[in-house]
């Protein structure tokens, strides 16, 4: 599976841009701010019906401008498929597939696998606990649609629950049997979310701990530790944080709660780890990433790459590159704003590629070599 072609209609700073690619390696060359990675967003787009950097679609759309599209055709077993994303103030977004659209735009997720390795990224290792799951969900997401629906129902349960002791703290009142039964589905789905994730975490695991390896010249050891409620008496825990629930007038505990802990030679990297380790760590995991959904998926991932050179010494530099140019992955895009730096990279690798000079929404085919 590749994209072999996009083309953007008033997306963020883009007026108008189509775009032909190679099905290897594609970079993405110019200033910062020119928008190499609101192109590389389009192309995230097209695969999970979402910004990676925008929470809401309407900011997507070039400013003065009413609404944006993205178009993309894939080569997918031997076929062209096309994905249309648009969105039109006051309307509803739109996602098709080959001119048929979607009831639910969850329905799409998983059908065109991607893996970003971004800037921004390093809150999955520096952020909240919440950053953590929201990483995992995703990947888990792309390969597991009972897994999603799950999620999506649990976070309705939540929404609701939170809703119910908000209200009894607003009338000083408390009703059990009311509250019961949203406590009971956040058990009930809690606990299949919870299995998902710990078997998922089993498999993972040994795919992080090679990348890192790798990267690294094993020079830290890793480690990832799941924590959940759900690894005790759930009943009891809720039980015993009823009292908490109506005084903060949230649910304490649930799936909603886990922590994904990492750990490098015995230590939280979040509070120990340099710049450098903390960044390998990150290209580890959504390696690992990659590896997962290519292994459940049989078929490999889009590899979005943004930035990924800035903060990373010459050694795990060449590490990386030496496995992109492995034949272990498929078509990969990348940004940077150093020409030099990409050019001298890449044309020491045999896959093709080509290189694209991008100027204040403009985008150009500077270099296509074998």
């Amino acid at each position: 599976m590749h994209l072999e072609s996009i083309r953007l209609v008033q997306y963020k700073n883009y007026t108008k841009a189509q775009v032909d690619f190679s099905p290897q390696i594609n970079c993405f060359l110019g200033d910062n701010g020119s928008g190499k990675t609101n192109l590389l967003d389009a192309v995230f787009y097209l695969s999970f019906t979402k910004s990676a950097d925008q929470a809401q679609d309407l900011q997507c759309i070039k400013h003065d401008h009413d609404f944006f599209s993205i178009k993309g055709q894939f080569a997918q077993d031997g076929k062209k498929r096309v994905v249309l994303c648009a969105n039109q103030v006051g309307k509803k977004k739109q996602i098709k597939l080959d001119d048929k659209p979607y009831k639910k735009a969850s329905e799409h997720i998983g059908r065109f696998p991607a893996v970003l390795i971004a800037p921004n990224d390093t809150d999955v290792i520096r952020g909240t606990s919440e950053d953590r799951r929201k990483f995992f969900d995703a990947i888990i997401s792309q390969v597991d649609q009972r897994y999603l629906n799950n999620l999506i129902a649990y976070n309705h349960a939540l929404k609701q629950r939170n809703s119910l002791l908000k209200q009894f703290a607003e009338d000083d009142r408390f009703d059990k049997d009311l509250l019961e039964p949203f406590t009971r589905k956040l058990i009930e789905l809690g606990m299949l979310i919870y299995e998902v994730r710990k078997d998922f975490i089993e498999q993972f695991k040994p795919m992080l701990l090679k990348h890192y390896a790798t990267l690294s010249s094993k020079k830290e050891l890793v480690e990832i530790v799941y924590e959940s409620d759900f690894q005790g008496n759930i009943e009891w825990a809720f039980a015993d944080s009823l009292k908490k629930d109506l005084i903060l007038k949230r649910s304490n505990k649930g799936t909603h709660k886990d922590e994904f802990v990492f750990v490098m030679d015995d230590q939280p990297v979040k509070k120990f780890g340099s710049q450098g380790q903390q960044k390998s760590y990150l290209i580890a995991l959504k390696l690992a990433n990659f590896d997962f959904l290519k292994e459940r998926l049989k078929v490999k991932p889009i590899l979005l790459l943004d930035d990924i050179f800035d903060k990373l010494d010459d050694q795990r530099i060449e590490k990386l590159m030496a496995m992109v140019a492995s034949e272990a992955f498929g078509q990969i895009f990348v940004t940077d704003a150093r020409p030099e730096r990409s050019i001298s990279i890449f044309n020491k690798i045999k896959q093709e590629h080509r290189f694209f000079n991008v100027v204040n929404g403009e985008v150009q085919l500077r270099e296509s070599k074998t």
